[in-house]
């Protein structure tokens, strides 16, 4: 009963006081139409109460991914599984904002194969969202009776940072060194052997294993020798207090996940392995060589769920250490002394470790000059050994990036919004 509505319950009340009247004046015609009133709405109710357990419903999203300011598409399928027809059935999927308005579907004479539904998305910021239950609303031709019922739980919309191709590669970019190729010989600090057997006719001598040799008292040889791949690793800095405009579109976080993002799908599309690290040097993606697409979506994926982190200042060393071999490059925020130093001595030895810092201040005043602190910050990293790009708000990733590349000795670089 409590799924009748205003003209329901007075349907309803007014059968009953005719069947009141009926019964005081004794109208046996009076009485007859106040049963066929009463019993209307009780009907109707019964049969829109059995229409709504005999509904059927399915969500897809596509593409998986959603790209930030792209297009994506939900398709809902919708049906009836029972014999019973159903009435009239208002549909609504309630979005996040960040995903656009409330689509709203009245749907008609239901049948039982599905009917396909269909609705644009435009995320304009990357992140997970949630669109909760769809919400149908179930009603008699006669709109005596509604109900409500979720027909699809709730699912999640993966928005991802957008990409902007890349080309080119920064000297040695995925190799540890400046010299061409994914795979090389770790000389001097090699990983141990991974297998020791006895000798054997035919052996070749240069593979006898000395130590193992001198210990077992026989000639032993390697099995295997581990060869050492290099890589790059993208620390992104997310600090909230290193940006401006955090939780905007457009602010000078967003234009660092763009270029992080961008630079791991690129070079992870190249063979070569990619880890993506934050501040504290905490691994947020780790992609090995070959993975392909798959391992790109790992990494937009960590990106999509990436939040603002509250510290103050850099600490790289307090998460695991950068692999040994991995060039580093560091999109970096507004960065102190005392972050230029942190960066400085946790830097993978002898590979080259490149910068883009953001001039967060150009968010906050467009047009402006560069300033003396982001000046000071290239300064200290170029005099450490760092090819440094500076990036304003009017950078485009692709033209930094192509900076990048070319910055190979620690001098500034000033092409449109970049210095």
């Amino acid at each position: 009963m409590s799924g009748l509505t205003t003209r329901g319950r007075c349907l309803l009340a007014a059968g009953l006081a005719a069947a009141v009247c009926a019964a005081v004046l004794d109208e046996r015609g009076l009485l007859r139409i106040a049963a066929f009133v009463v019993a209307l709405p009780l009907l109707a109710t019964a049969l829109a109460a059995a229409s709504k357990v005999r509904l059927g419903a399915r969500r897809t999203v596509t593409p998986e991914r959603v790209p930030a300011g792209g297009d994506g598409d939900v398709r809902l399928d919708l049906w009836r599984t029972g014999r019973l027809p159903a009435g009239e059935i208002l549909l609504e999927d309630r979005l996040p904002h960040p995903l656009g308005p409330r689509p709203r579907f009245v749907v008609e004479r239901l049948p039982q194969h599905p009917v396909a539904l269909r609705y644009p998305i435009r995320p304009g910021m990357r992140g997970v969202h949630r669109i909760t239950a769809l919400r149908a609303t179930i009603t008699d031709p006669f709109g005596l009776c509604e109900f409500d019922r979720d027909l699809v739980p709730p699912s999640s919309v993966v928005v991802v940072p957008r990409v902007t191709p890349l080309h080119g590669r920064p000297g040695g970019a995925g190799t540890g060194g400046a010299d061409s190729g994914s795979i090389r010989r770790h000389v001097g600090q090699g990983d141990p052997d991974v297998m020791v057997r006895q000798y054997r006719t035919g052996d070749d001598m240069r593979k006898v294993h000395w130590r193992s040799t001198a210990r077992r008292d026989e000639i032993m040889v390697r099995v295997e020798e581990r060869p050492w791949r290099g890589g790059t690793t993208v620390l992104l800095d997310r600090r909230a207090a290193a940006h401006h405009g955090v939780g905007h579109p457009d602010g000078s976080l967003e234009w660092a996940v763009e270029f992080a993002a961008s630079a791991c799908v690129h070079l992870s599309g190249s063979g070569s392995p990619v880890r993506l690290s934050d501040e504290r040097g905490h691994v947020l993606a780790d992609i090995p060589d070959g993975a392909g697409p798959a391992g790109s979506g790992v990494a937009l994926d960590a990106l999509a769920a990436l939040q603002p982190a509250h510290e103050r200042d850099l600490a790289v060393s307090s998460g695991p250490v950068h692999a040994q071999g991995h060039e580093l490059i560091a999109v970096l925020g507004t960065v102190g002394a005392q972050g230029v130093a942190e960066l400085t001595h946790t830097r993978p030895r002898g590979a080259p470790s490149l910068a883009v810092l953001v001039d967060t201040a150009s968010w906050q005043e467009p047009g402006r000059s560069p300033g003396a602190a982001v000046s000071e910050t290239a300064a200290l990293l170029r005099a450490a050994g760092w090819r440094v790009v500076v990036a304003d708000r009017h950078a485009d990733v692709a033209d930094v990036w192509s900076q990048l590349c070319r910055a190979t000795t620690p001098t500034p670089v000033q092409a449109g919004g970049l210095r």
